[in-house]
């Protein structure tokens, strides 16, 4: 029997912005920006287009990257990856600190290029390439000669053989429609036409892609008559913020556009950030193209679909002698403070000088929310002696707004549920004379609606309290600073410097009546 297989937008569901997907024979490789968290550029793999399973990261060697002192929402910016004559290369931008109108002489953005035989890794030594601008590509023509691809607008400037160095000077190519923010640029070759590829209108509501085309490549270039070729324009329907496109050509000869979009929840509030969606190209008879109709979809027909449906991993004994690629530190981690080889089945941590509203805060793990609903659990042995020392289950957007169900020693064992919205912290709730230091905590996920409990057997469960309204843990709802991430959910310890552990059980998993939209 013949039939048609469907797939459901998003299909990397979670903070994952930014794609960029390359296909090397029948394999195609997807990487996504990560900006503070580290690891640093998520790679995944697939062999369809729509089940995908990550497979490492571009720079895994904190030697390589120092993002502990970055701002919220620094660091890396919107990787590209490509494949050229033996070679897997990744580009991406790292975001410094500072602003630009009033840092005018410093360079507040490098460009990063790393490269490896392997689409896994491991990846080179980061060269960097002073150029202070954003959301480079990588695009190389006919005749060899490879090129840096960069906002705003498109902007173009030669690279050498290894592309460690630039040669010449930057050069406008088309400088977009005149929206706002023309970024996320790319170039793409086809039947003697340069296709020039814009994001624009700011990673907002009211996002796009544009494009326009010449046949050579330093212009000049026509618009396309169908711009925006790819903007959600219907306010009402889940899937939002479409825009920062790659196209992708499967070896049947289709055409497919990855594109970053989000999923509003209870309002216009995107909770779990930005994610990445496929969609279908079509080319028009006149040699222009469009993603899906120019709207981005929910259901889709799937393009050559197989049985590769790799399984989520929601739940972690920490047996392994490596974190699973599911797991994200805040900033860099201290190796000195954190093991998985002291006894089998543990994450054993110690306990920092600084709490989650600084940047100094260090090996807070935590692992992309993928819903808006879903049930974290994790299991905990914590023995605290000083005041402040504590350690327990977060619900992160960032410095300035998260939650934490924490075990606190406060002249005794207490729990307290805290939370910090947009730089106001409150304690919500605090439980006395807590006797046991082995613990399970778990938090409960409905919509904007967070609700946290602590058991001592995982059965009998008693209520923390609960936040009724956490439109702050979004993008939308943060208020100072940059804001590009997503809501995270992990466990940390901190404020004190005594040895303490967070133990094997972390069960991350959906509902099982979970409707996804």
């Amino acid at each position: 029997m013949n039939f048609k297989r469907t797939y459901t937008n998003p299909i990397l569901r979670g903070f994952y912005p930014d794609p960029s997907i390359i296909r090397v024979n029948e394999d195609y490789y997807m990487v996504n920006s990560t900006f503070e968290y580290f690891p640093s550029i998520i790679i995944s793999h697939s062999k369809d287009l729509v089940n995908w399973e990550t497979v490492g990261h571009g720079i895994t060697d904190p030697r390589y990257l120092d993002l502990s002192q970055l701002d919220d929402s620094h660091g890396i910016w919107a990787p590209d990856i490509s494949y050229y004559n033996g070679y897997f290369y990744i580009f991406a931008t790292l975001r410094l600190n500072g602003d630009v109108s009033e840092n005018k002489d410093k360079v507040l953005r490098r460009q990063i290029v790393i490269r490896s035989k392997n689409p896994e890794g491991p990846y080179s030594k980061p060269s960097f390439i002073d150029i202070d601008e954003i959301d480079p590509s990588h695009f190389i023509d006919d005749n060899k000669k490879h090129y840096m691809v960069i906002h705003p607008g498109v902007n173009i400037i030669e690279l050498n053989e290894d592309c460690t160095k630039t040669i010449g000077k930057l050069t406008s190519i088309w400088p977009g429609t005149g929206e706002r923010c023309p970024e996320g640029p790319h170039i793409l070759k086809k039947d003697n036409y340069y296709y020039a590829i814009l994001a624009e209108g700011g990673t907002g509501y009211g996002h796009r892609v544009s494009i326009a085309r010449s046949k050579k490549l330093y212009g000049p270039y026509e618009e396309c008559p169908y711009n925006p070729i790819l903007r959600q324009s219907d306010p009402n329907l889940p899937i939002q913020k479409a825009g920062h496109c790659k196209l992708i050509q499967t070896k049947n000869g289709d055409w497919w556009a990855v594109y970053l979009c989000a999923r509003p929840n209870e309002g216009d509030f995107c909770n779990i950030g930005r994610e990445t969606a496929i969609d279908p190209v079509e080319w028009t008879k006149d040699g222009w193209f469009v993603i899906n109709k120019t709207k981005p979809s929910i259901t889709q027909t799937a393009p050559d679909i197989t049985e590769n449906k790799y399984p989520k991993n929601t739940f972690d004994d920490f047996n392994s002698s490596k974190l699973s690629y599911e797991w994200e530190f805040v900033r860099n981690h201290n190796d000195l403070m954190w093991s998985l080889n002291e006894r089998t089945g543990y994450y054993r941590i110690w306990t920092g000088d600084y709490d989650l509203n600084s940047i100094k805060s260090t090996n807070t793990l935590v692992r992309r929310e993928e819903e808006h609903h879903y049930m974290a659990t994790t299991k905990f042995e914590f023995n605290p002696k000083n005041n402040n020392e504590q350690a327990g289950l977060t619900c992160y957007y960032n410095t300035k707004c998260y939650i934490k169900l924490v075990l606190i020693y406060d002249n005794g064992l207490k729990i307290k549920l805290i939370d910090n919205r947009n730089l106001k912290i409150s304690e919500l709730s605090c439980i006395h004379n807590i006797k046991k230091s082995t613990l399970y905590f778990r938090v409960i996920v409905k919509s904007q609606k967070r609700s946290f409990y602590y058991s001592y057997n995982n059965h009998n469960w008693k209520s923390v309290g609960n936040v009724d309204d956490c439109s702050f843990l979004s993008s939308d709802g943060v208020k100072f600073g940059k804001h590009h991430t997503g809501t995270m959910v992990g466990i940390f310890a901190n404020n004190g410097g005594t040895k303490n552990k967070i133990s094997s059980d972390f069960d991350w998993f959906h509902y099982e009546n979970l409707k996804i939209f």
